[in-house]
């Protein structure tokens, strides 16, 4: 094996490694609008809970912590 294939194949798994990173937040964003509807209000408020103790805020700071890949896109991007 040369070490120009064995660092292909690195460049290959990172790659795969940055889809995966870039993938995280709209799935995130989707999940949490799948989630929210007019169900999801009713049962939070019958219970007397908190309106951010659900699973859509939880899915919407999901989707904003796995932005990061996002952000780091758009400014290698404009530079």
């Amino acid at each position: 094996m040369s070490l120009t294939s064995a660092s292909g194949r690195q460049a290959i798994s990172f790659g795969a490694a940055d889809w995966l990173c870039l993938a995280a937040a709209p799935t995130f964003a989707a999940m949490a609008l799948l989630a929210g509807g007019p169900a999801d209000m009713i049962c939070s408020a019958a219970h007397g809970g908190s309106p951010f103790g659900g699973m859509v805020p939880m899915y919407w700071l999901m989707s904003a912590f796995h932005a990061v890949p996002w952000l780091r896109l758009i400014a290698r991007r404009r530079v």
